[in-house]
């Protein structure tokens, strides 16, 4: 016969197991920030300064888990616009197809070069993903293709108006070498989109 304290007792040690458990994942993991910035114009001809920025938990090849990404952020300088690439293994996952990139908005968006707004299933972005095809496994230089540019530039009415244009797209892609820092670190800092220019701007 099972007594009611050895019952109890046994869903304590349950509970220990799985908060070992779950200790034990965090543990294993390394955290890392990913981080650049690079000169380009925006879709006005502007000269700008674009940020791209990550963060990944990656564990080691023994364990079970797999490495995980958030999403990648560009960032233009002066923009209020942010654009976030997605990879198919996360719950932004994209309509638009490929690897990692970020799909149209049809009300902000056109491919470059020509009037018509982009359709939703258009990507804008995008980054090569290599032979990894994950955000996780990039490495060093990301090439980061832009295939539209903003219907406006600015989306709003007078003094509420915004700025919201971003990179200019190009037919090269644009060659971006990427910090990877452990994330709590001193090195982990993302450089800063000075805003003394767009206040003269």
């Amino acid at each position: 016969m099972i007594r009611a304290g050895e019952g109890y007792g046994r869903r304590i040690r349950r509970t220990g197991l799985m908060l070992m458990l779950v200790s034990g994942m965090q543990g294993c993991a390394s955290y890392y920030s990913h981080f650049a910035m690079f000169p380009a114009e925006n879709s006005a001809g502007e000269a700008r300064q674009v940020r791209i920025s990550w963060q990944t938990a990656e564990y080691p090849g023994w364990w079970f888990a797999d490495d995980k990404a958030s999403t990648i952020k560009v960032e233009t300088q002066c923009s209020e616009r942010v654009w976030r690439l997605s990879d198919s293994s996360q719950d932004e996952a994209r309509a638009c197809g490929g690897d990692i990139g970020a799909c149209a908005e049809p009300r902000m968006d056109r491919l470059a070069g020509t009037n018509q707004p982009a359709a939703a299933e258009v990507m804008c972005m995008a980054i090569n993903p290599g032979d990894h095809g994950r955000i996780t496994g990039l490495r060093g230089v990301v090439e980061l293709q832009v295939y539209c540019e903003p219907v406006s530039t600015r989306q709003g009415e007078g003094d509420k108006a915004v700025n919201t244009d971003y990179v200019r797209p190009s037919v090269v892609p644009y060659q971006v070498p990427v910090r990877r820092v452990e994330r709590g670190s001193a090195a982990d800092r993302l450089p800063e989109l000075d805003d003394v220019l767009c206040k003269h701007s």
